[in-house]
């Protein structure tokens, strides 16, 4: 228990440093740290990275940085999503779920390093931006295209959320990058937003579906990384975007190859 509260501190300061983007690492704690299932670190997992983002989200109302209306139609399109993501969940088996789960974890490793050796992005990517922003007031421009994009990304978000019990950052900063003109602290700040009304939504689904939060193993996680989300957000102002980049990809590549090995060996008879 003492390595699974360590380990939720430094996910928490992870998701504070990054936008959620260390609540990838939960499910591999409580699996590596407690032996259990997937199914069964999941709902857990989703509900301390919930509580963790929803830290990250206040100071990001404090700070006016959170887009909210955009973050609810994330979550609005979301939500629905992650129980089709948990019934898929219960119907695999679990070497895939965790095979699945370590090549996501080798693939977003391998992206965060990458980041971390680009400069600013090229303005011959701006072809790719299809969400504005209005520069007098600094909130979106909302049209049927930029709906889509918000929408579509929700509904990925909610779908990885239900399947493997992550909250998504990891998917919503890059994507919000690559399609919108938001600068990255409004990016990070709605990622939180959304990472908490997903990630709600998904551990009521999963209780309404019959899973279990252990009271202990639950509090203990979840102050583990309220706590570690608090201390990552006062770090993120003295430390330079691709230093954390680069140890939070140096990190997800240990974890990687820890889920494909317990993959393979809770395969082999």
């Amino acid at each position: 228990m003492t390595l699974v509260i360590l380990l939720g501190i430094l996910i928490g300061a992870i998701m504070g440093l990054t936008g959620a983007g260390g609540g990838i690492l939960a499910v591999p704690v409580l699996v590596a740290g407690l032996g259990w299932t997937m199914q069964q670190a999941a709902p857990v997992a989703l509900f301390a990275v919930a509580a963790g983002a929803a830290v990250g989200a206040i100071d990001g109302f404090m700070q006016r940085l959170v887009r909210y209306k955009a973050a609810m139609l994330m979550a609005v399109c979301g939500i629905p999503l992650t129980r089709v993501g948990q019934q898929w969940a219960h119907e695999l088996a679990q070497f895939i779920l965790l095979g699945g789960f370590g090549l996501l974890l080798l693939a977003v490793s391998m992206r965060f390093y990458k980041q971390s050796q680009e400069q600013e992005i090229n303005s011959s990517e701006n072809t790719l931006r299809l969400v504005f922003i209005n520069q007098g007031t600094g909130k979106f421009l909302w049209t049927p295209t930029s709906a889509v994009v918000l929408a579509a990304i929700g509904m990925m978000t909610g779908l990885m959320s239900g399947l493997l019990g992550v909250g998504g950052g990891f998917l919503i900063v890059p994507l919000m990058r690559r399609f919108t003109h938001l600068a990255l602290p409004g990016i990070v700040a709605t990622s939180l937003f959304v990472i908490t009304l997903v990630g709600s939504g998904a551990v009521v689904s999963a209780v309404l579906g019959g899973a279990q939060l252990p009271l202990v193993e639950t509090s203990a996680f979840v102050l583990a990384i309220v706590g570690g989300m608090i201390v990552g957000r006062q770090i993120s102002r003295y430390l330079k975007s691709w230093q954390i980049q680069r140890g939070f990809a140096l990190l997800l590549f240990c974890v990687s190859c820890f889920m494909l090995i317990k993959a393979f060996l809770s395969e082999v008879p």
